[in-house]
């Protein structure tokens, strides 16, 4: 082949190719008496090698490094290699289509906060836990939205199992709905409304103690004295950042954070979120 049929085989640039040669990672290819470059599989093989090393985020500097210790394999061992690594992006590019499959689904439905989109366990838990008609847990979805993209995988998955635990509760599903319309009606109420205690007492006993385990301990179980359903101690204090939590109540309404922040203290022994 010559360069312009490698290049159009491998869907590269003649310019690219050239460069490749220029920084030795492609070896100059054997000439014709015409003076045409000659190139074969071996040289496809290793332009695929690259441009996939690249497309992974790999400097060339790096690429390099992984072509050397290529150098002497045999040529079914590379071929096989090559061909894991389009099974790899072939499984990629079905569970991104699945996961956009579902996100579209629940867009279409109104379930999406409009900051989307988001992980497929959150996805999922949009559709079953929050009502679309409360303002409260929109706002509650935008801020799960933003833990859903900063949090550790593997936080963010005990947080979520715990939640579809209470979605599969049909009664503590329904409490939490009552709770979110109470939110909405403290909307434009003072921080001193006399129902923002109660509220606040409602929250603390709707708080599943797996949340507070994942939330206050990255997932460790925290149980407090008397155990689900008993007196609940002050547990230690939160481990999100004072920052992020005040901005957190700050996104609330005066009498929505007071309801929030009683809540806290019932449950950490502070009205702040702090490490």
């Amino acid at each position: 082949m010559r360069i312009g049929e490698i290049a159009a085989a491998v869907g590269l640039t003649t310019r690219a190719i050239r460069h490749y040669h220029h920084l030795g990672l492609l070896p100059e290819p054997v000439r014709l008496p015409n003076g045409y470059r000659s190139y074969g599989l071996r040289e496809a093989i290793v332009l695929a090698r690259i441009r996939r090393l690249t497309e992974l985020g790999l400097g060339l500097d790096e690429v390099r490094d992984v072509l050397a210790d290529d150098a002497g394999r045999e040529l079914t061992e590379v071929l096989a290699e090559l061909d894991e690594d389009l099974a790899r992006q072939e499984a990629a590019v079905r569970e991104r289509r699945t996961r956009l499959a579902e996100l579209l689904q629940l867009s279409r439905e109104g379930l999406l906060p409009g900051d989307g989109p988001v992980s497929p366990g959150l996805a999922d838990l949009f559709a079953r836990l929050w009502p679309a008609d409360s303002a409260s847990a929109a706002k509650d979805l935008e801020h799960l939205a933003l833990f859903d993209a900063i949090a550790e995988p593997g936080l963010r998955e005990r947080l979520y199992a715990t939640l579809r635990e209470v979605a599969d509760d049909a009664g503590l599903s329904a409490r939490m709905r009552q709770v979110y319309a109470r939110l909405d009606e403290l909307a434009d109420a003072p921080a001193d409304d006399p129902r923002v205690v109660p509220l606040g007492e409602d929250l603390a006993g709707l708080v599943p103690d797996g949340i507070l385990a994942v939330l206050l301990g990255g997932g460790e179980d925290r149980e407090a004295p008397g155990g689900p359903g008993g007196g609940r101690a002050p547990r230690e204090r939160a481990r999100l950042g004072t920052a992020f939590g005040d901005a957190f109540l700050d996104d609330f309404a005066p009498a929505q954070a007071a309801a929030v922040r009683h809540m806290l203290k019932l449950l950490t022994g502070t009205t702040r979120w702090s490490p």
